[in-house]
């Protein structure tokens, strides 16, 4: 990670128009490798069903956290920006 952040410090002048992609790929090969990684451990795969229904919770938790933290944040943008309206 240090090298990345030194190498882009070092580049940062440079219009670089191809990192996304590279981004994106490389993103998607790790997806790969990872779902391979998964499929090949067979106590994974005999505890799915358990897994499966946590991830389920902890994605429902974090959707339903990120949601209400936002709306919070809109009020209080919100709230703010009226605020300043009114003056």
């Amino acid at each position: 990670m240090l090298s990345g952040v030194l190498f882009g410090y070092l580049i940062r002048d440079k219009k670089i128009q191809f990192t996304h992609k590279i981004i994106t790929v490389l993103v998607w090969l790790l997806l790969l490798l990872l779902g391979i990684e998964v499929g090949a451990n067979k106590e994974i795969i005999n505890n799915l069903h358990t897994i499966g229904l946590e991830a389920i919770y902890i994605t429902i938790g974090a959707v339903g956290g990120s949601v209400l933290a936002s709306w919070a944040l809109w009020r209080v943008i919100n709230r703010k920006q009226t605020n300043i309206k009114k003056q």
